[in-house]
This record gives C-alpha cells, structure tokens and sequence, in this order.
C-alpha cells in the first residue's frame, strides 16, 4: 500500500456516528503503528483534510474534504442534468454546445455536444482550461460573480490567445456592466481565431454563477438569425440547467432575450 493511500485509508475511519477520533483509535482501526499514523495525520492536517479539535486533540475531518464533497455535489448533477441541454442546444443551432465549470481560480471544460449539421465545427476537450478573460463562458461568469473574484481573475497577467484578445482589465470590466444587462456573453475570435461564440452563466443555490453554457460556430457561418436563435437558446437553456440544478438565477437577471 503506498503513502497516498495509506493516508485516505485513515480518512474511511471517520462516520457520522464517529465524527472525531483521537491518534490511539486511529492507530487500533487502522491496524499501523502511531508513528506511521501521526506522520499521515500530521501531513493530511498540513493539507487541510483534517483539523485537530478539543482538549484531546482528536481528529475531525477538515475544510478541505468539505471543499472537495461541495464540488463533487456541484459537479455531479449538472453532468447528468447539462447532456440533455448540450444535445439540446446543439440539435437546435447545428453548432457545438459545451459546458465548463468554476474550478477554484479556473474554468474547466466538462462536456460538449457537436451537431451533425455541418462538416466543420468547432471541436472541443473535455476538461479544457478556459481563460476568464478571453472566453464567452469567462465573462458570462464574471459578469455575476463577486467582485472579489472578478479581481482576483483580472489581476493575474492576462495572456492575448489571439490579436482580438483584450485583456486591459478596465476595459473588460466595462464590458462586463453590458453582459450584466443582457444575460449572455458574446466573443469572437478572442479565444481561437475564427470562433464566434456566446454563453450564459449557470447560477448555483445562492445566486452565484458556478459555470457556464455556450454555443461555439465558425465565424463565417453566423448569420444575424443564427446568432438570435443562439441567444434565445443559451438563455432557456441556462436557466433550465439552472433550476434542475437547484440553482437561482439573481434577481433582475434578463429572462428575455436583449438583443
């Protein structure tokens, strides 16, 4: 058994009826030695995993593993629930529809849906990293997030993927107060050249955008009548991924489309 796994062993030993367990218990249940068990202890309580509580110092599970469940409970129903809204959203607009997620400071990819409607498309990885300040799906999110986020975002260097990247943060942030009023993003070119996409943001229990849904077509396919039909799509269909998700969209968040 390796040192990871001896380490997530020791983690199995906590339950509902046993919420905190002190090193001796520890060392009985795991059937180790102390030493080996405070040295896993002590690293997993350096990592955030554990936290040492009370006069005996016993051990509970710490932040962390409550950052991780929260992701996984975030993540899990908005796969399951975002495939048919992907396919949805595809089979209507005949372009590529994706989902990404917040992952900490990041944005990740999770899943896309392609349409079988024209030969070239655009083409997507699940688990992509995707630039906040150059994505549809980056500024839907920043456009509602905290604006300590949205500092924290704009205050890393900004890379330029293409020459119709912006990334001056003010001007972004002007930009911003429009995506606001609209509800959706829209970008072109700032990401992959010859791109033209848009996004919505999906909203968790506390009204707090967790990730976003676009739609992505080569730039010489969209028409004004695509890009309506694109806008009315993503916005019924964030707010359906919204609601089955047991998300709020916030208050004053524009249902109808603004364009």
């Amino acid at each position: 058994m390796g040192t990871v796994t001896k380490a997530l062993s020791l983690l199995t030993h906590f339950s509902q009826s046993r919420s905190e367990v002190g090193l001796s218990d520890l060392t009985r249940l795991s059937g180790m030695n102390k030493a080996t068990v405070y040295r896993l202890m002590r690293e997993l309580q350096e990592a955030g995993f554990v936290e040492q509580v009370g006069p005996d110092r016993a051990y509970r599970l710490g932040p962390e593993v409550l950052r991780l469940a929260a992701l996984r409970e975030a993540a899990v129903p908005l796969m399951s629930a975002s495939r048919e809204i992907l396919d949805r959203l595809s089979a209507a607009t005949g372009e590529t529809a994706h989902m990404s997620l917040v992952r900490g400071t990041g944005l990740k990819t999770l899943g896309h849906a392609y349409s079988p409607r024209h030969a070239t498309r655009v083409m997507m990885d699940d688990a992509e990293t995707l630039s906040f300040h150059g994505t549809s799906s980056g500024l839907a999110i920043l456009a509602f997030a905290d604006e300590s986020f949205v500092d924290a975002a704009l205050s890393e260097p900004l890379m330029a993927h293409t020459a119709q990247t912006e990334t001056d943060p003010d001007r972004i942030r002007a930009r911003l107060k429009r995506i606001r009023a609209e509800g959706l993003a829209e970008t072109v070119g700032t990401f992959e050249t010859d791109v033209h996409s848009h996004a919505a943001p999906i909203f968790g229990p506390d009204c707090r955008p967790v990730g976003a849904i676009a739609v992505a077509a080569p730039v010489a396919r969209m028409t004004p009548a695509l890009k309506s039909l694109i806008r009315t799509e993503l916005r019924r269909g964030a707010c359906d991924l919204t609601r089955r998700t047991g998300g709020f969209c916030p208050p004053g968040y524009p249902m109808e489309d603004a364009a």
